[in-house]
């Protein structure tokens, strides 16, 4: 059988088990996979997370260093966010340069971020115009079993709350926890059909008709939203996937401040 035939025999045993209000591994329609955070998974980087999603697991290292301001932004520190698919996470992911997805994820997690004011950048600045703390945030796909958004997210937020700024390494003052202001979660639906599942499977996100990404904040706000795939969602079901995302959204930030 090739694979395009068993791809199709999949996704159409994925949309006749939606619409009987099931889902291949035994979830509802709104369970999330199991959920798994270890911290200091990289000993060398100022900050880290492993997050997995059932088997999606997505590795974020935080690096702290001193540079230069954006002439723009003269006061202000800089946060540069990167995803990287490497092929022996999934056979879909080939060498090269970054792919769409790798693009995607890597925006959405930094556009979260950004947007929930999660980093204090005006706090990074040392001397202005002149000197301030770069914070990269990397995430690495390990192992990729569908909902890489969200998994990229959990890891990011979760390595940035446990953060060193080091400034005894760099001799300009003692080091300290970055401490993010707030702690920005992404939660990810698919339209499968009639139906629309939270933390979608790998088998569910080929299958589905559209995708929609929620991110929320700690304080009731919706911070940012991403759409995928070319099926349409109502203005109904963004409001009712918004109530969701924030349900979702608090028990992993709960998950998060019992680390």
């Amino acid at each position: 059988m090739s694979g395009e035939v068993a791809a199709e025999i999949m996704t159409t045993h994925v949309l006749d088990l939606a619409k009987k209000g099931h889902r291949l591994d035994g979830r509802g329609l709104d369970d999330m996979r199991p959920v798994k955070i270890t911290l200091g998974y990289v000993a060398s980087a100022d900050g880290s997370a492993l997050a997995e999603i059932g088997g999606t697991k997505v590795l974020s290292g935080i690096k702290v260093e001193v540079g230069k301001p954006f002439p723009d932004t003269p006061n202000a520190g800089v946060l540069t966010t990167n995803a990287e698919l490497v092929p022996l996470s999934s056979p879909v992911f080939e060498p090269g340069p970054p792919t769409v997805e790798a693009i995607e994820t890597s925006r959405v997690v930094d556009r979260a971020i950004r947007a929930a004011d999660a980093v204090d950048l005006a706090g990074l600045c040392i001397t202005p115009q002149e000197k301030v703390w770069v914070c990269y945030v990397d995430c690495h796909v390990l192992d990729h079993s569908g909902n890489l958004i969200d998994a990229a997210m959990l890891a990011a937020s979760a390595a940035l709350t446990h953060t060193t700024v080091p400034a005894k390494k760099f001799e300009v003052g003692e080091d300290r926890p970055l401490n993010p202001k707030h702690v920005p979660i992404e939660t990810t639906f698919v339209r499968l059909g009639d139906a629309i599942v939270v933390d979608p499977a790998r088998e569910e996100e080929i299958a589905c008709q559209g995708r929609l990404t929620i991110a929320t904040d700690e304080a009731g706000n919706v911070v940012a939203m991403q759409k995928g795939k070319i099926g349409a969602f109502s203005p109904q079901d963004v409001m009712e996937l918004t109530d969701r995302a924030f349900a979702h959204g608090d028990r992993l930030r709960d998950l998060i401040r019992k680390l």
